[in-house]
């Protein structure tokens, strides 16, 4: 996170105030989260989360180019 220069509090906001949530394609088990954040010029973060499993478990966070035009 700090790599990529993600903040702690984005992913929470996002995960439990998302703009959008859709399931993985390929894995049913993965609920993929996205959230615009206004504090790093309205890009879209996506937080990838393993939910069959508690307490759920952070599989990738980044800023997602692609859903910049969907959000």
């Amino acid at each position: 996170m700090e790599e990529r220069e993600i903040l702690s509090e984005w992913i929470e906001r996002t995960v439990f105030e998302p703009n959008l949530t859709t399931r993985d394609r390929e894995d049913s088990s993965v609920e993929l989260f996205f959230r615009r954040i206004p504090e790093n010029d309205d890009r879209v973060l996506r937080v990838v989360v393993s939910t069959n499993i508690a307490p759920w478990s952070i599989v990738s966070v980044y800023f997602d180019r692609r859903m910049r035009r969907v959000l």
